[in-house]
């Protein structure tokens, strides 16, 4: 494999090569642009897309397609305040012109209070379904009278404002972390010129991303939906860049070296290319596992996220080192490297840090995980679940909607629970849904399939649809039709898909979880070539991982002021800042192997800190901006992944990375390479010259065997 990587790594720093590649590079960006722009086409915005496959409010929702109806989603209009019963009325007609043919629109329903009126509005799902609610409100909110108060929520008005969340995201989120990564960039390097390159290059791999999204999502059946399209984006921007900053500051490392630029990036290539290769690799395959997830927002996130990072990588291993060559050394004006100048100074402040680590290595981790330990207890408090109402940062005219509905009606009047039975055995799963506890009614009206096998029930919960007692009724609702025998009774809707999507998060924790780390394990160990080191590694960014959430779940609590955390946020916050959280020890101990196996195990160690000091800390930096993007966003799902994976990636970059992972390895000495031939080689070479003290040689020579 490294052979192969070596080969193919040539041709961007070859005199030739760097032209084909661009040449290349440019032509698939000309050729394949156009489609790049047609992700949106083929992203799947309904119900199922964001459920878990095989449950049962899932195979209603197949179900329901059998039915004529299976296009008509209500939406719920809600008049509260005196003289809103002509409003009402007049409303009624003019919504006509939206009702698809054979359906009609309730006459105002007045609530046992007398306080408030309700028009249901059958929509067609199949139209534009946004512009239709958007229509709705206009009329509503014209010449409403002094004192009356009309919202517009139901089905179809809150899906219009969950999807107003992601309307215009990917433009919106690739203008943010395109202008924060040219910030993070120019401070970097203090360069006007150096910065276009790693965001040219991040440009072409954002084209071929979208187009391989694109094209295995129409002709290979990838599930996309307008979440996993936001993040992919993000996510290219941001490992790309940091693959760029590690390959850079390698590059200008060699150019200090080498009089000729093409043989300092074929060996900048060759020696970091290895690592990148292992960090791709790992975050690409940890976010593949979840495809083992049950829910398929969920594989659809792991999938895409995988062929983002691959197409990153690509990006990042061939154009980003022909812009470089091409352009030269004058593109890091006006700090330009010159050869035979050092490299760097002799003290920078990494290495004063990893002099402070080595003069008390064990004192140093052990104070590491005592503060990520404190940080993570605060993860034992944490409250899962969100309503719908506490899904978004600011309050949507739905869930005011259904506020007011549940304040003046049964509070799943709006919202009814489903039942798809076969039609012989309806009225026995009437009688048996009216007995259960916490369902207010069963409608009268029913639906059949054309040819009369199927029919549909609506029931109506006493409770709100998102609250846990109405969860309860579902179980028992179930329990009570599945009952009837030969009915073929499925329970599904609003509320059962909550339901059904919170048992799945669950079930998907205890299935992804295992399967991420043991590939993580197993990249570490192929790059490594030692066990002892891998299950360290693996060990300290999972108690990051504990720290991040606790440390995130202050934030949600205290200053954010979230009701709780969505049931998504764990594994997906898990899978991310494993996959990406191992990508800064990658970097670090690769360097570290290369120069240990040089300079000996403990000067090895500083050295490697120092030389990726800066590099991996800007890339952290960048990385954790990057997904902070998130935080600003109206839905409270990403918000929370946002924060989660930025926090978790400060800490690895600033605590784990900087402070923990030098320290374990110095305070083991060449044992942290066992049983790999490093171990074997490499023996200590006196008072390290980096600063290290003698304690430090002296616990690897105790290590040796006598």
């Amino acid at each position: 494999m490294r052979a192969l990587l070596q080969r193919v790594t040539r041709a961007p720093g070859g005199r030739r090569g760097k032209w084909l590649v661009l040449a290349a590079w440019l032509i698939v960006a000309v050729a394949l642009g156009p489609l790049a722009g047609k992700l949106g086409d083929v992203e799947d915005t309904s119900a199922n897309a964001f459920l878990p496959r095989g449950a049962e409010s899932a195979r209603v929702n197949t179900e329901l397609e059998k039915f004529r109806t299976d296009t008509v989603m209500p939406a719920v209009v809600v008049y509260t305040g005196e003289g809103a019963e002509a409003k009402a009325a007049a409303d009624r007609t003019a919504f006509a012109q939206f009702v698809p043919t054979g359906e009609e629109i309730s006459r105002p329903l007045p609530s046992d209070d007398g306080e408030a009126l309700m028009t249901v509005v059958p929509l067609d799902t199949e139209d534009d379904l946004t512009g239709r609610i958007d229509e709705l409100r206009k009329i509503a909110g014209a010449t409403a009278p002094p004192g009356v108060d009309i919202e517009v929520g139901g089905p179809a008005g809150s899906l219009t404002d969950q999807v107003a969340v992601f309307d215009g995201l990917d433009s919106t989120l690739l203008l943010a972390t395109a202008l924060v990564v040219a910030v993070l960039l120019l401070i970097t390097y203090r360069s006007p010129v150096l910065w276009l390159l790693p965001l040219l290059a991040v440009g072409f791999a954002a084209v071929l991303t979208q187009v391989t999204t694109y094209l295995l999502a129409k002709h290979a059946g990838l599930p996309v939906d307008p979440q996993s399209a936001g993040v992919l984006m993000v996510l290219v921007f941001g490992v790309g860049t940091d693959y760029a900053l590690l390959l850079i500051a390698r590059y200008r490392e060699e150019l200090h070296r080498h009089a000729d630029r093409h043989e300092a990036m074929r060996i900048a290539l060759g020696r970091s290319g290895p690592a990148i290769l292992a960090s791709a690799g790992t975050i690409a395959v940890g976010l593949a596992c979840l495809a083992f997830a049950d829910i398929n927002s969920s594989r659809s996130l792991g999938l895409v996220g995988a062929i983002g990072v691959v197409c990153g990588f690509l990006a990042m291993v061939t154009v980003l080192p022909a812009l470089l060559v091409i352009t030269g050394r004058w593109v890091f004006w006006p700090f330009v490297p010159r050869h035979g100048t050092p490299a760097r100074k002799e003290r920078t402040v990494w290495s004063r840090i990893g002099t402070a680590v080595a003069r008390r290595p064990r004192w140093s981790w052990m104070m590491s995980v005592a503060a990520t330990g404190v940080l993570a207890l605060s993860a034992a408090g944490i409250g899962m679940g969100l309503t719908q109402a506490e899904m978004f940062q600011d309050k949507p005219e739905s869930v005011v909607a259904q506020e007011r509905i549940s304040a003046h009606y049964p509070s799943g009047a709006s919202d009814p629970a489903k039942i798809v039975t076969r039609t012989g055995q309806a009225a026995e799963v009437r009688a048996a849904a009216a007995t259960v506890d916490g369902v207010a009614r069963v409608e009268k009206a029913a639906d059949r399939t054309p040819d009369g096998e199927l029919t549909t029930l609506s029931v109506v919960l006493a409770d709100a649809p998102d609250s846990q007692a109405a969860k309860d009724t579902i179980d028992e609702l179930r329990d009570a039709v599945h009952a009837v025998s030969g009915s073929g009774a499925l329970v599904g809707g609003t509320t059962a898909q909550t339901l059904d999507t919170q048992r799945a998060a669950d079930r998907d924790l205890t299935t992804v979880i295992p399967i991420v780390l043991l590939v993580v394990l197993g990249v570490l160990i192929w790059l490594l070539r030692a066990l002892v080191a891998p299950l360290l590694l693996l060990a300290t960014v999972v108690l990051s991982y504990f720290a991040a959430l606790g440390a995130s779940n202050l934030l949600f609590e205290h200053v954010l002021g979230f009701a709780g955390v969505d049931w998504s946020i764990p594994l997906m916050g898990f899978v991310f800042l494993v996959a990406l959280g191992i990508d800064y020890n990658i970097f670090l101990m690769h360097r570290v192997k290369e120069e240990a196996a040089r300079l000996g195990h403990s000067r090895g160690v500083l050295e490697g800190l120092t030389s990726t000091g800066g590099v991996i800390t800007s890339a952290g930096i960048v990385l954790a901006a990057t997904f902070a993007v998130f935080a600003g966003l109206l839905l409270v799902t990403m918000a929370q992944m946002g924060v989660l994976v930025g926090i978790g990636v400060l800490l690895d970059t600033f605590l784990v990375r900087t402070v923990l992972v030098p320290a374990l390895a110095l305070d083991l000495g060449r044992w942290f390479w066992w049983p790999g031939r490093l171990f074997h080689r490499v023996a200590e070479r006196g008072r390290d010259a980096a600063g290290g003290p003698a304690s430090s040689s002296a616990r690897d020579r105790a290590h040796e065997p006598a």
